[in-house]
């Protein structure tokens, strides 16, 4: 068994790309490999600044050998189809094809056997097609060539058995010949390397300062950052984004440490952080207590003679510059109220067809409010909702946001707790944008839930109100994040709140904020008794109606816009809500056919009580006597389709006239009981209590299948036994569809 080596040297390649573009590399090969038929035991693949590499062990130095057969057309079938059978099978003459009884008939079959070549043979075309293919999200041409790659390609090492592939990668106008050489560090050890095989390659690179393994790479930045905030007495900030990308922007990596001029640190410590982080790569300090500390860590790419002391004063020096500007906006936006810059935000565009910034932070004022009062917030908290969604967006023209675009939100916290705000308010304004992901923290604080329900509900109604849905892939506007976060902030606080109101709530707003922006010119239709101005909608009017639209202009070009009907948005933005729920517990194992099953009963858009009626659903269905109903219920479903596709429904009360056997008497007075009983305890949202009632159902319906024929041959017996399966169907649908329910 043999080794296949592939190293593609070139220019630094961008951290972000390099390990997709390794795995896509080895995808490929591989893919390659297997599809000639050419099997091996592993494959490995690596990544530095300046390197791709893929090792992949275990190959065989000749492929195997191929026997194939290719079905003919029947015997005695026209020429013409014989002849298209010898060219596709590569024969000369049909006596060279075998006869076969294969029951239906005699036909012919060719027998094609090919000898397996040397793998060896194989290798250029594979790699070459890998190279070619490799996807890049940016690319470039250099020189004359017409070869698109991310950075100028300088060599390749293609080696099998030790040994160079024959073989060269055109560029259009040269080559880059397979080889054997690769190049170490390029300023601690220039020159080219010869290697041999996949170990004597990473030894030599090691040697010539250049760590390949990425994730040994990793572990040494971080040993060494971590040494490093230990020795100055402080706790290095954990960052594991940040050391992802350093580890690709180092081959070698050298850990040392920085000092912040102190009279930045009254500067907000997240605009600190953000300066260092994304405009130098410096991971940050903290003391015991989690306060910003004033040193740093930068991590080199080599070694210098006087150990580190000019790369430390150079880093510093760049730093003072970087929180020299911080330090200015900071001062400066420091003098301006956040209320004062709310006219600011009637200058910069939400959307063309969603009116200005402050037109959305009118909506979420009105909807913050809303919210508070759904959720039984006192009137100070509502207040507070208020006031901290009108402030919200007001730190976007902050200088130091214009520079650390970042720090929205965490920027106007600071802002208003300067200015004396009360901390609830404060926080809100900071942790309205959250959840930003399934991984982010979800706000607990009353105010802030308030807030950041109503910055997420106004974006998915007026994007769905200008039919700006997501597609497929497609999302511009995130409204799949947005939506999860809803749930989220509704599940994880446990609130008590139905969501078609508060989509209703929004909607209105939006119409209402819109015409005060100039932006409404009519409504479609005009219902009576509304002022088709719009300057004094009555909001109780509107929430009767049942077809509402509004067509919106964005002068002066004077585009026309429609804004979905109001029952419309409302219905598929609980649509939508839905599927991102079955997404986001299927990804915690809930299964989705028993969210489905609740769903199906409509009218559910309380969060936490579908989920109660879930839980409750699947510890039932995970009994013998829930796995035995949800058959019988099953099977008395297939009856009644079957059956009322010949005569219509079987509604309607159960004759107790004309119920004759003990069996299916003993059905109905079980349906009647377990109806009375599982009624009130699902209205006091006792599922568990529900589904405990509706297991005493087991052994009468068990016993009405047994023994009970459904269709008797007396009508009216028939239909009423039909209407007693209809019971049964009904009766579970107290608490969910179980026809929904898969097995």
């Amino acid at each position: 068994m043999a080794e296949l080596l592939i190293e593609l040297f070139m220019e630094e390649i961008p951290a972000r790309m390099q390990v997709r573009a390794a795995d896509d590399f080895k995808r490929l090969v591989t893919d390659k490999l297997s599809a000639a038929g050419i099997g091996f035991d592993r494959a490995e693949a690596h990544s530095t600044p300046r390197r791709l590499a893929l090792v992949v062990d275990g190959l065989p130095t000749a492929q195997a050998d191929v026997r194939e057969e290719k079905k003919g057309p029947r015997v005695g079938s026209p020429e013409q189809a014989l002849a298209g059978f010898l060219k596709s099978a590569g024969l000369s003459s049909i006596d060279q094809a075998e006869q076969r009884d294969t029951g239906k008939g005699v036909f012919y079959f060719a027998v094609i056997e090919k000898k397996g070549g040397a793998t060896v043979d194989a290798l250029p075309g594979i790699i070459d097609a890998a190279i070619k293919e490799l996807p890049w999200p940016k690319s470039m041409r250099w020189g004359s060539n017409d070869f698109r790659w991310v950075r100028p390609l300088q060599s390749i090492i293609a080696l099998f058995d030790g040994v160079v592939v024959q073989g060269s990668l055109d560029l259009g106008a040269g080559f880059v010949p397979y080889g054997g050489e690769t190049q170490g560090h390029r300023f601690l050890s220039p020159g080219p390397i010869a290697v041999t095989g996949f170990a004597d390659y990473k030894e030599k690179l090691l040697k010539a300062h250049v760590v390949l393994d990425r994730e040994f790479r990793k572990r040494l930045i971080l040993t060494g950052a971590e040494r490093a905030a230990t020795d100055e007495g402080f706790v290095l900030k954990d960052d594991p984004g940040l050391l992802e990308e350093v580890a690709g922007l180092v081959e070698w990596p050298v850990v040392l440490t920085g000092a912040i001029d102190g009279k930045f640190m009254d500067v907000p410590a997240e605009v600190l952080t953000t300066s260092m982080r994304t405009h130098q790569r410096y991971f940050a300090l903290e003391t015991a207590a989690g306060k910003l500390a004033p040193r740093f860590v930068v991590v080199a790419n080599r070694t210098t003679t006087d150990g580190g002391k000019a790369v430390i004063a150079g880093n510093e020096r760049v730093l003072r510059a970087r929180l020299s500007d911080a330090k200015f906006f900071w001062d400066q936006d420091l003098k301006v109220k956040l209320e004062a810059r709310l006219p600011g935000l009637k200058d910069i565009t939400f959307h063309a067809k969603l009116g200005t910034l402050h037109a959305r932070v009118e909506r979420m004022a009105s909807l913050s409010k809303a919210i508070a009062q759904a959720l039984g917030y006192s009137a100070s908290e509502t207040e507070q909702a208020e006031i901290a969604a009108w402030l919200s967006k007001s730190d976007l023209t902050t200088g130091v946001v214009g520079e650390f675009p970042e720090v929205q939100g965490i920027m106007g916290r600071y802002v208003a707790y300067h200015e004396g705000q009360p901390a609830a308010v404060a926080e809100a304004i900071a942790d309205h944008y959250k959840p930003l992901g399934p991984g982010d923290r979800v706000p607990t604080d009353k105010v802030s839930v308030a807030v950041a329900l109503a910055e997420k509900i106004d974006t998915l109604v007026a994007f769905f109100g200008i039919d700006e849905k997501p597609t497929g892939s497609r999302d511009p506007f995130a409204l799949r994040r947005a939506a999860l976060g809803v749930i989220r902030l509704i599940v994880e606080n446990g609130l008590r709140v139905k969501l078609s109101k508060l989509l209703k709530e929004a909607y209105l707003s939006a119409a209402y904020v819109l015409s005060l922006d100039g932006l409404v010119v009519s409504h479609e239709p005009v219902p009576s008794g509304v002022n088709s101005s719009y300057s004094a909608l009555d909001f109780a009017k509107l929430e009767r109606l049942h077809d509402f639209a509004v067509t919106l202009t964005n002068p002066p070009p004077g585009h026309t816009y429609q804004f979905s009907a109001l029952n419309q948005v409302t219905a598929d933005l609980l649509s939508f809500f839905n599927d991102r729920l079955k997404v986001s517990l299927k990804e915690k194992g809930v299964r989705h056919d028993l969210i489905d099953a609740i769903l199906a009963l409509g009218g559910e858009d309380d969060f936490v009580r579908l989920l109660a009626r879930v839980d409750a659903l699947s510890g039932f269905l995970a009994t013998d006597d829930g796995t035995n109903l949800l058959a019988a219920s099953k099977r008395a479903s297939n009856i009644l389709r079957i059956e009322e596709k010949k005569d219509g429904p079987h509604d309607g009360a159960v004759d107790a006239g004309l119920l004759s056997q003990d069996e299916e008497k003993a059905l109905a007075d079980a349906l009647v009981a377990a109806h009375k009983q599982a009624a009130p305890l699902i209205e006091a949202e006792d599922f568990t209590g529900a589904m405990a009632a509706f297991a005493a159902l087991r052994a009468p319906v068990d016993a009405f299948f047994d023994k009970v024929t459904v269709n008797a041959p007396d009508a009216p017996v028939r239909a009423n036994r039909l209407r007693l399966l209809s019971q049964i169907r009904g009766t579970l649908n107290l608490i969910a569809d179980f026809s929904k329910i898969e097995g």
